[in-house]
C-alpha cells in the first residue's frame, strides 16, 4: 500500500471513529477488519492526539484559556473612558471586548473595542496594530462597518467603530426556512460588493464567516471585524499617509477563535479558512473567496460544505475532500449560481476567482431565479395534475366495478392503494418544495422509485379495467386504457423531462 492510499485509509477510519465514538476502539477496529498494526497504531495515535487537543479549534480562546485575558478587567456600565461612556459589554473575543458606548463630544452610540493587553504590550505589536487600524479605516462602504477612531486611553487602545443594530447571517443559517434563489443572489451581491472594496485597498479579512457578517434592521450587510486582517506593502503606505487616530475593523458581536502575528501562524477560524490557511502559507484575496464559498453554500443550504463531527475533521475534509455540489442540496438555485460558489470552493489558489471583485462580475451574469421560480411553477403544477389524475383514475375504477362486479373490485382496490400511495409522495414533496426547499433534491431522490412503482400499478390496473370492460361499454374501455397509458407515459416521459428542465439531471443517491 502507498503513502497516499495509506493516509486515505487512516483519515476514514479516523473520521468514522469520530462519528460512531465506540467505547472500545480496538474491538471497534476488530469489527471493521482492520488487521495491519501499523495502521490500527496510526488510527488510534490520531484519536489519543484528537481527545487531549481536538476541542482547541472550537472553542473560542477567551473561554478556553481564561487566565490569558486576566488583566482584561470588565469596564463597568457608567463608566467614563475619555470622551466616551459605557452603556453595556455587547461581546468578547480574543482580541479583547466590545462595550456599547455613548460618544459623548458627538452625540451617537458606538461599539467600543478594548484589547486586549496581551496584544499591545508589545511596542512592535502596538505599532503593526497602528498601522494595519490607519489602512483598514480607508475603508468607506456601506457594506463594511464604519471605523471611527483609534483611541489610547490610560495608556490602553481601544477601537471605536459603527455600532450595527441588527443580527449576524448565522442566526439566520441556523433559522428553520431557507432564503429564496433570488434572496441569495442578492446577499451574495451585497457581500461580494463590501468585500471587493477591502481587496482594492489590498486588505485581506481572513476570518470571513457568518459570525462577522450582519444584516441590519433595514436589511442592508455589514462585514464586521477586520481584526485579523492582513494588509499589503500598498495599503500599508496608504495607511501610513492617513490620520493617526483611525482604527481596524470591530465588531458588535464576535468569536475569534485564535490571533497571531507571527509569519505562518494559524488565524482565523479553521472551519471557514482556505486549504493553503491550514497549511499556515500567506493568505491573500484568494483566501477570502474561499471563505466567501463556504459561507455563501451554508446561507443557502444551511449545511456546512465540508460538515464533519469535529473541527479537526472539518479540516481535514478542507485540506483532502470535495464538497457535495450545492445543486445536490438546493436544485432551485440558478446553474451559474451554482458555478460561481463551487469555483470559490476550488482547492487550489489560482483556480478561484482572484477577488471579490472578479465574484461579483460573476454575479452580473446569473440567471435570473425569477425564470427558476417560472419553471418551479410549471413543476408544481405537473404535481397537482397527476394529483387529480388520481382522482379520476379511483373514481371511475369505482364506476366500472359498479358496472362489472367481481375482479373488478380488486382492480378498483389496487388502484386506489396506488394512486394513495403515489400521491402522498407526491403532496409530501410539493409540501418540502415549498416549506424547506434545501431538501427538496434528497426528497425527490427518495420518492422516485414508490412513485415510479405505484403509477406503472396504477395503469396496469386501469388498462386490465378497460380490458374487462370492453364488450360491454366500448367507449368507457377506451377511456380508461388511455387513462392508464397517460399515467405511465406522464411518469415515465414527461415528469423527467418537466424535473430535469427545473432542476437539472436527477443525481442518484
Amino acid at each position: 500500500m502507498n503513502s497516499g492510499s495509506r493516509w486515505q485509509q487512516v483519515r476514514e477510519l479516523f473520521e468514522r471513529a469520530l462519528e460512531k465514538e465506540p467505547p472500545d476502539m480496538a474491538a471497534w477496529l476488530d469489527r471493521e477488519g482492520v488487521a495491519d498494526e501499523q495502521l490500527r497504531s496510526e488510527v488510534l495515535s490520531l484519536l489519543d492526539h484528537h481527545r487531549s487537543a481536538g476541542s482547541f479549534l472550537s472553542e473560542p480562546i477567551a473561554d478556553r484559556l481564561p487566565d490569558l485575558m486576566a488583566d482584561d478587567r470588565p469596564i463597568d456600565s457608567g463608566q467614563v473612558l475619555g470622551q466616551y461612556s459605557i452603556v453595556r459589554e455587547i461581546g468578547r473575543g480574543g482580541m479583547g471586548r466590545v462595550y456599547l458606548a455613548t460618544d459623548r463630544r458627538l452625540g451617537r452610540l458606538v461599539a467600543l473595542k478594548a484589547l486586549s493587553p496581551e496584544l499591545t504590550v508589545d511596542p512592535s505589536q502596538r505599532s503593526r496594530l497602528r498601522r494595519e487600524a490607519r489602512a483598514a479605516a480607508t475603508l468607506t462602504h456601506p457594506g463594511v462597518c464604519t471605523i471611527y477612531a483609534l483611541e489610547e486611553i490610560d495608556g490602553e487602545l481601544f477601537i471605536a467603530s459603527e455600532f450595527v443594530d441588527g443580527h449576524t447571517l448565522r442566526v439566520e443559517i441556523d433559522g428553520d426556512h431557507r432564503p429564496a434563489a433570488d434572496e441569495i443572489v442578492r446577499t451574495a451581491q451585497d457581500l461580494s460588493a463590501a468585500l471587493a472594496a477591502a481587496h482594492a485597498r489590498g486588505i485581506t479579512h481572513r476570518d470571513l464567516k457568518p459570525e462577522n457578517v450582519m444584516r441590519t434592521r433595514e436589511g442592508r450587510l455589514k462585514i464586521l471585524d477586520f481584526g485579523l486582517a492582513r494588509i499589503d506593502s500598498a495599503a500599508s503606505a496608504t495607511a501610513d499617509a492617513s490620520s493617526a487616530n483611525l482604527a481596524a475593523g470591530s465588531g458588535t458581536r464576535e468569536s475569534v477563535e485564535r490571533h497571531a502575528t507571527q509569519p505562518g501562524a494559524i488565524i482565523g477560524t479553521p472551519a471557514y479558512m482556505a486549504p493553503e490557511q491550514l497549511n499556515g502559507q500567506t493568505a491573500d484575496a484568494r483566501s477570502d473567496v474561499f471563505a466567501f464559498g463556504v459561507l455563501l453554500y451554508e446561507y443557502a443550504s444551511g449545511a456546512h460544505p465540508f460538515s464533519a463531527a469535529t473541527p479537526l475533521a472539518v479540516a481535514a475534509r478542507i485540506l483532502e475532500s470535495e464538497a457535495m455540489s450545492i445543486d445536490r442540496r438546493r436544485p432551485d438555485l440558478p446553474a451559474s449560481l451554482v458555478g460561481v460558489i463551487e469555483r470559490c470552493l476550488r482547492k487550489s489558489p489560482a483556480a478561484r476567482f482572484s477577488s471579490a471583485a472578479d465574484i461579483g462580475l460573476a454575479l452580473v451574469r446569473v440567471d435570473a431565479p425569477q425564470a427558476v421560480g417560472r419553471l418551479v411553477t410549471w413543476w408544481r403544477t405537473h404535481q397537482v395534475a397527476i394529483i387529480a389524475v388520481y382522482l379520476i383514475a379511483c373514481a371511475l375504477t369505482w364506476q366500472i366495478k359498479e358496472w362489472r362486479p367481481g375482479i373488478t373490485t380488486v382492480v378498483f382496490v389496487a388502484t386506489s392503494v396506488a394512486v394513495t400511495i403515489g400521491g402522498v409522495f407526491r403532496a409530501h414533496l410539493l409540501f418540502t418544495e415549498r416549506v424547506t426547499g434545501a431538501g427538496l433534491a434528497s426528497e425527490r431522490r427518495r420518492a422516485a422509485t414508490a412513485t415510479l412503482v405505484f403509477d406503472l400499478l396504477a395503469a396496469l390496473a386501469l388498462t386490465l379495467d378497460g380490458a374487462i370492460l370492453a364488450s360491454q361499454r366500448p367507449l368507457a374501455a377506451v377511456l380508461t386504457i388511455a387513462l392508464g397509458v397517460g399515467i405511465a407515459l406522464a411518469r415515465l416521459v414527461v415528469e423527467p423531462a418537466t424535473s430535469a428542465a427545473t432542476f437539472g439531471p436527477q443525481r442518484p443517491v
